[in-house]
């Protein structure tokens, strides 16, 4: 337990440790990418990422985990207004993203490799600022590419 009587203060708010309740948001989105480096040849791209480097793109229907913990608001019965939440994610992350190809047309995803590993990183900085000025706790985001592959991210 922490020497402070398991509380943490965060900006302007603070967290009772011993009474953290963790919500989930679920989004989707459907988006193009290509793995691929534009310093190696088509070969080596090939080798690397296998049929994900086709140059002419590939898509998935993405599913979109956001968990935001906190104590629960004894005015709102709340740890976040999940509409808000909602409206968060829909701004900064699915006009961003839905239909779209990651590597050409979304802003934050500009200069990087466009893995499942680094939108799940993405993600979380575009939406850590915005949940803690509601007065939650960004836990993690997780993205699922398919039914069978998926990412989590906790930050750092």
């Amino acid at each position: 337990m922490p020497s402070n009587g398991g509380t943490k203060k965060s900006s302007n708010f603070v967290f009772n440790l011993e009474a953290m309740v963790y919500i989930t948001r679920r989004e989707h989105f459907n988006a193009a990418h290509r793995l691929f480096r534009p310093d190696f040849s088509e070969a080596e791209n090939l080798s690397v990422f296998g049929k994900c480097s086709n140059p002419n793109w590939h898509g998935h229907n993405y599913i979109l985990f956001v968990t935001v913990k906190g104590n629960v608001n004894p005015d709102t019965g709340f740890v976040i207004n999940l509409k808000v939440l909602s409206n968060l994610i829909q701004q900064r992350i699915i006009d961003k993203l839905d239909h779209k190809n990651i590597n050409l047309e979304v802003d934050f995803m500009k200069g990087r490799l466009a893995s499942t590993e680094n939108l799940a990183i993405a993600i979380w900085e575009e939406l850590e600022s915005g949940v803690r000025d509601t007065g939650g706790i960004l836990h993690s985001v997780k993205v699922e590419e398919t039914e069978n592959n998926s990412v989590e991210y906790f930050g750092t």
